[in-house]
């Protein structure tokens, strides 16, 4: 991170109070943010999409789960079913509404899980060095063996369908990649003078950890961690789509595609929503990472 840090000021012997260092560049971050359409648009349309998901009970026109063979497969814009009905006869539209709950629960929850272990583990061996920071990385390092997809896969596998197995699943997968990023931007940091410095005046290992490394590597971190979101909420909807994930008759949308799959020739508009939702949420949420990464001007 170009713009200087508090703790790079206190250990330069700069005057300037540390939280109004603080403010003035997280400042400066919303106002580049403010400029940016881009960014601006898809988080209001990743708004919208999580006040939907939020108030889905008041918002939704019917039951997610009432079934009628009398209209199953209706096509987009029927009397009764605006965007249609799927394979049972259940209304699209509240299903994609409900569906918008799961998917960004598991687009978001793997990658706050992943981000608080990986950090953790990665400030940890980064500081530490030596016998921890073997340990700790080459571990990780066996993760690196298998693609993020496979790997998700195995796992699921492994522990079966259902969101809490695939919650496990998915925060695995991302651990290994976000305790990189934390490892080799605390490892630089530890070298630096301010830090050494405060080392020489007596300061513990949690008062530098936590004064000087962590407002360095918080960053870098979160910025990583945001831009994989949009690759969980992939990620989710393949395994739901391969039978690995959500358990149907929950609403989701990758078992939504995997389930109006065979309806491709039938109900063509019917079948690709689900998918057309899963692109719109994972492209802004890919745009407002790369926001982020522009405003924060943070190399990952």
């Amino acid at each position: 991170m170009n713009t200087p840090t508090s703790t790079q000021a206190a250990a330069s012997g700069s005057d300037i109070p540390r939280a109004r260092i603080s403010r003035s560049f997280w400042h400066s971050v919303a106002r580049r943010l403010s400029r940016d359409p881009v960014t601006i648009a898809c988080t209001t349309v990743l708004l919208v999409i999580a006040l939907v998901a939020v108030f889905a009970p008041v918002i939704a026109p019917y039951d997610p789960y009432k079934t009628s063979i009398l209209v199953r497969l209706a096509p987009m814009g029927h009397p009764d079913h605006l965007l249609g009905t799927d394979e049972l006869g259940r209304d699209l539209l509240t299903r994609l509404i409900y569906g918008a709950r799961t998917s960004l629960f598991m687009g978001f929850a793997p990658i706050l899980l992943a981000t608080l272990i990986g950090g953790t583990l990665g400030i940890v061996a980064g500081y530490a060095g030596g016998a921890t920071n073997m340990i700790i990385m080459r571990t990780i390092d066996v993760f690196y063996a298998f693609p993020s997809v496979l790997l998700a896969v195995a796992i699921s596998g492994v522990l079966g369908a259902g969101i809490f197995n695939s919650l496990v699943s998915l925060t695995l997968v991302f651990i290994p990649s976000l305790a990189r990023v934390g490892e080799s931007v605390t490892t630089q940091v530890r070298n630096q003078d301010f830090v050494v410095a405060a080392r020489a005046t007596g300061a513990s290992d949690w008062q530098i950890i936590r004064g000087h490394v962590l407002s360095n590597v918080v960053g870098p971190v979160m910025i990583y961690a945001s831009s994989l979101v949009s690759v969980a909420i992939v990620l989710a909807s393949g395994l739901s789509f391969l039978g690995l994930g959500i358990v149907p008759p929950e609403a989701e949308w990758g078992s939504m595609l995997s389930t109006l799959r065979p309806a491709i020739y039938i109900a063509p508009m019917n079948a690709i929503l689900p998918g057309i939702m899963i692109f719109v949420t994972s492209m802004c949420a890919n745009l407002i990472s790369d926001g982020l990464r522009t405003a924060m001007d943070v190399k990952v």
